[in-house]
């Protein structure tokens, strides 16, 4: 049973009650992340995300901790590029206590200086790792290159030199300017009462009334550039895509069609064709990234560095003959791969909390299952040939490797892009 109410100050809250399940997940989701931020100030929404656990007027970081675990749940929190989530999940018979531990970090964290400085040295780590885990490297490095330096193009953790600039003065400011009542969403799903729950939310987050100023700018140009970088890894490392399509386009279904033909599970053409047949990659697979104005759609793969040429060709290939070669075999089949996929993920509080939070934010509605299933269901052959023209045919592709390569045997390995 879904539910849309607002909180005495404005912010919409919205609700699935689920009787059969005996647990609840509730999010407050902010509308900034690191696509809205200053390039002098990038990697500013993450840090704040880590020091709202550092403590409170009323509790230490130990004692959120402890109070958390005492009763079971999980209190957490995720930044993306355009936003900012702290969630609780916890036992329904929890709920009130789970609510209080989540208000508390939102509306009280104290930022203790010392933390500050303590966590500039967790996060330079946390960007070493990423820089030491190769796909992960490449995934930021193609987003780069694609979107530019600014923008969606900086990286969520931020650079090692914006963040040892971070004063909690700069924390204080950011979160007066950004984290209020006109761009803050609430979602929960589980096994509550909506009135008690909005009775609870109104006295612990009715209090903040903080205007924001959202930069969103333009829209986001796709560049279709070429980045070779050498560097010492086993394998190299391989982003290849076009544009894609915005976060609530009408064409989303048929994009995660073309996607589960293409690379998205183990049945896909790359998957079959590139590990399967010729065993020249491990890990290939294809994903859309799909934002609020634009979006892409790309293929992962790692691969020794002599097959680099071999593989990038062969995913041009099958990228370029697609829009000729859907069949209608492989469309029901990657109808029913979604439908399967998009049950399975809600079939826990947390995914159904998460997913009604989404619609919200990009959508402005709620789209029920059996909706949505009707619309993966209505996709046609034609329609779905008639989209990946217009996605494919002639579209410029960019191309980011990175890996134990030489940039000029790359470049003369290229198919045309």
């Amino acid at each position: 049973m879904y539910k849309k109410a607002f909180l005495d100050n404005g912010i919409p809250v919205v609700m699935e009650k689920l009787k059969a399940v005996h647990s609840v997940s509730l999010g407050i989701w902010v509308k900034v992340g690191s696509r809205n931020e200053l390039p002098e100030k990038n990697g500013i929404s993450h840090f704040i995300e880590h020091m709202f656990f550092k403590g409170t007027a009323r509790r230490s970081a130990k004692d959120l901790a402890i109070s958390i675990d005492s009763i079971g749940g999980d209190l957490n929190a995720f930044t993306s590029k355009e936003g900012t989530t702290f969630y609780v999940k916890v036992l329904d018979e929890y709920l009130d206590k789970g609510v209080e531990l989540l208000s508390d970090i939102f509306l009280h964290s104290t930022f203790p200086e010392d933390e500050i400085e303590k966590e500039k040295g967790v996060i330079k780590e946390e960007i070493k790792m990423v820089e030491d885990t190769p796909d992960d490297y490449a995934h930021e490095l193609f987003n780069k290159a694609v979107w530019g330096s600014n923008g969606l193009g900086q990286p969520i953790l931020g650079k090692r030199e914006t963040i040892k600039t971070f004063s909690k003065e700069d924390l204080l400011n950011y979160i007066k300017k950004y984290y209020g009542t006109k761009d803050t969403v609430i979602s929960c799903a589980g096994n509550f009462e909506p009135e008690d729950l909005m009775a609870l939310l109104n006295r612990h987050l009715g209090s903040l009334r903080r205007g924001s100023e959202p930069k969103r700018g333009n829209a986001a140009e796709f560049r279709p550039a070429v980045d070779i970088r050498a560097k010492h890894y086993s394998e190299a490392h391989i982003c290849i895509g076009v544009k894609g399509i915005h976060q609530a386009s009408p064409m989303r279904y048929a994009l995660s069609a073309l996607d589960t033909i293409l690379g998205a599970s183990v049945s896909s053409r790359l998957f079959q064709e590139i590990r399967e047949k010729r065993g020249l990659a491990y890990s290939i697979h294809s994903f859309a990234a799909s934002y609020a104005d634009t979006g892409f759609w790309a293929v992962y793969a790692g691969t020794g560095r002599k097959k680099v040429g071999e593989v990038i060709e062969l995913i041009v290939k099958e990228l370029r003959g697609l829009p000729d070669s859907i069949t209608a075999s492989e469309l029901e089949r990657a109808k029913m791969q979604i439908k399967g996929s998009l049950i399975l993920s809600l079939e826990s509080a947390s995914g159904r909390m998460q997913s009604i939070a989404r619609q919200e934010i990009y959508y402005g509605r709620y789209h029920s299952p059996e909706e949505i299933m009707k619309e993966i269901e209505s996709l046609s052959l034609p329609k779905v040939k008639e989209f990946s023209e217009q996605l494919l045919k002639n579209s410029p592709i960019a191309l980011t490797v990175v890996g134990p390569v030489d940039k000029g045997r790359v470049l003369a390995s290229l198919p045309p892009l």
